[in-house]
């Protein structure tokens, strides 16, 4: 519609955790993703607090078959996409690790979520950001353009149960490709240009 990807809960009543999340349809391994969205009106009646203009693009995700039907997330990274409220700082681009973690600095971080260095971007304004991707090694978060987040070696974390089971089925501990999925939390959102450049890696 008018030329954007939109998620909207005009026909909710209410929220009721149903999260959801749009697939590419293959594994990529090294690119870049770039996006361009903007929060719009106001969250859905029932969406949790946290989840106040809170997307993401969740990248080297679990198939989303190999998912189960109570399952909120795929195990995955995921950039957050995040808005101001129109007074209080809020970064966006963080990386949040839903049944994973990653290294930062040399060191394992197993903290759910960890903030950019972004700006904070109130209100419905159009806002452009980029992940890198370049396998188990190399992630960086852009936000219109300035470079805001960077860490290494995503990988399963082997105490979450969602992560339990990938490992039963063969999946490595070290993530290097995946899935990509756009993720709806509770608060409408359009994205206008989504774009992915595959890398050619040595």
């Amino acid at each position: 519609m008018d030329g954007v990807l939109k998620i909207s809960y005009d026909n909710y009543d209410q929220f009721d955790d149903r999260y959801g999340h749009i697939f590419y349809d293959k594994k990529f391994s090294n690119y870049i993703i770039r996006v361009e969205y903007r929060f719009i009106g106001e969250q859905v009646v029932g969406g949790p607090g946290w989840a106040f203009r809170n997307n993401g693009i969740m990248f080297h995700c679990q198939s989303p078959e190999s998912m189960t039907k109570d399952q909120s997330f795929p195990v995955s990274i995921e950039a957050q996409i995040l808005g101001g409220n129109g007074v209080d700082e809020r970064t966006t681009g963080n990386v949040c690790t839903p049944g994973t973690h990653i290294v930062m600095d040399g060191e394992l971080v197993t903290r759910h979520c960890n903030n950019s260095n972004s700006q904070t971007y109130h209100g419905d304004q159009w806002v452009t950001m980029e992940v890198e991707v370049h396998g188990n090694s190399h992630i960086r978060h852009m936000v219109n353009g300035e470079v805001v987040l960077e860490y290494s070696k995503p990988q399963l974390d082997e105490n979450d149960s969602d992560a339990q089971r990938l490992i039963q089925q063969g999946q490595p501990i070290m993530l290097s490709e995946g899935y990509i999925a756009l993720q709806s939390e509770s608060h409408s959102i359009e994205f206008r240009k989504v774009e992915l450049l595959p890398l050619d890696e040595e």
